[in-house]
């Protein structure tokens, strides 16, 4: 049975089995996950997740939700989601949207990421290894290389006429590489992930994986001090990671969020936009519609430091009497949807990454970050470990490791005096270089 079809089907059986309100998630996908080492095959691994997710409310405003890989019994999987109805709460909030025509011209599957053969996409793989070492001498192992892509398609229906089909997919390329000199072994990492299979450069990360690795070598410790803070693309989208569950609105509403009552209040530096656009043209997470059918769409959350809008599903947008932004995100049919972003970012600045690091007299470039897991959405405080190379009167001089970096978010943000114009997207995540007036670096 065609997706579409599968999904309307299991929304009438729910309907005539006695539902108030139905909705029907179908998913198929596909993964292949390629990893080598030495110049060797060591991972060739092709997985595939297909199912349907039946979500059923009553008229007394309980929830049901079931799955099922099997699309044969889909009277079986409606019974179980009406009787998980009955081990709900009532609640007035519950719903499903409503049926509203979406304009999407984007091309989301490319056809040429199936097109090319496994034995080009290992040699892919190998490629990154390959121009790691000869990018820099010190390259002395491989922890991995690798290439990965996905295609998946989705069927949405639900019982106010609401029905959408779309296919996507995208391919990417890392390296984990370690550079070795006296006895000294530095990590470095380089990744590079797109929907377009023809912009993929094993080249390139295989050059950014050496480069990292090599900075460090020869770190040593320094004492505590305050300085400027750059904070490249990667560990700037890292950063930022700690604001993204803040901003959703489930996590307001239960008061677990830093931005909670701040609507309106700048909360950041100046130079700081921070959007989530589920139509961004080449977006890993570009979407036309989220997990429930509403369509995506361009959303400024904080602009010029100001908190401009939360992220909403249909659930948490009724609580609290606005719409939907589109952000009722599913990662399996096996879940119902929760409020997430689609591809969340830091707006670029004007200047050029050189000039950032030029303008700094005695400062601090990042290259890692560990610990930032452990960062507290609700409070914005942060302690991370951190490693990088010293810049002395806009020059790197010597590489750094053992040290800390530890505030809180908004008030580190608050601090930004300079943004580069190098946007980057490290899967669906991006940020641009972003420098930090006198952040305390505590070091031995």
């Amino acid at each position: 049975m065609e997706y579409l079809s599968l999904a309307n089907a299991a929304v009438q059986i729910a309907k005539r089995m006695g539902s108030y309100a139905a909705e029907a998630y179908v998913l198929d996908a596909k993964s292949l996950t390629i990893e080598v080492a030495n110049n060797e095959l060591e991972t060739l691994k092709f997985s595939e997740d297909r199912g349907i997710g039946l979500r059923v409310i009553s008229d007394r405003g309980t929830v049901g939700f079931a799955y099922s890989t099997n699309f044969n019994q889909l009277g079986d999987l409606a019974g179980q989601a009406l009787a998980n109805s009955q081990y709900s709460f009532t609640d007035p909030y519950h719903g499903l949207p409503q049926n509203v025509s979406t304009n999407f011209e984007i091309q989301l599957w490319n056809e040429t990421i199936a097109a090319a053969t496994v034995e080009e996409k290992i040699e892919m793989a190998k490629q990154i290894e390959q121009s790691a070492q000869a990018a820099d001498s010190r390259i002395t192992r491989t922890e991995r290389c690798g290439y990965e892509d996905a295609a998946y398609g989705v069927a949405l229906a639900n019982s106010n006429g609401l029905a959408h089909y779309y296919r996507s997919g995208y391919c990417g390329l890392y390296g984990v590489v370690l550079a070795e000199q006296n006895g000294d072994v530095q990590t470095g990492t380089g990744l590079l992930y797109t929907r377009n299979f023809a912009k993929l450069n094993p080249e390139e990360v295989g050059k950014e994986a050496a480069w990292n690795a090599g900075l460090l070598l020869g770190a040593k410790r320094i004492h505590t001090v305050k300085a400027a803070v750059v904070l490249p693309p990667y560990i700037a989208a890292s950063f930022c990671s700690v604001l993204i569950p803040a901003l959703c609105a489930d996590s307001v509403q239960k008061g677990r969020s830093i931005f909670k009552n701040k609507l309106g209040q700048k909360v950041v530096s100046s130079l700081f936009t921070l959007t989530d656009d589920g139509r961004l043209a080449d977006g890993i997470a570009t979407c036309p519609v989220d997990g429930e059918g509403v369509p995506t769409g361009k959303h400024d959350l904080i602009i010029d430091g100001v908190l401009n809008q939360y992220l909403y599903n249909t659930y948490t947008a009724k609580k609290d009497g606005v719409s939907s932004t589109g952000n009722g995100m599913r990662g399996s049919f096996k879940t119902m949807p929760e409020v997430g972003p689609t591809n969340i970012y830091i707006q670029p600045g004007t200047t050029p990454r050189e000039k950032l690091i030029a303008e700094v007299q005695n400062g601090f470039y990042v290259t890692n970050v560990m610990g930032m897991h452990t960062a507290n959405p609700i409070s914005g405080d942060f302690s991370v470990g951190a490693a990088g190379v010293w810049i002395k009167n806009g020059q790197m001089t010597q590489p750094v490791r053992g040290v800390a970096i530890a505030g809180n978010i908004l008030d580190l943000f608050a601090g930004i005096d300079g943004v580069g114009n190098d946007l980057r997207f490290f899967g669906a995540k991006g940020a641009p270089t972003l420098r930090l007036d006198r952040v305390t670096v505590s070091g031995s």
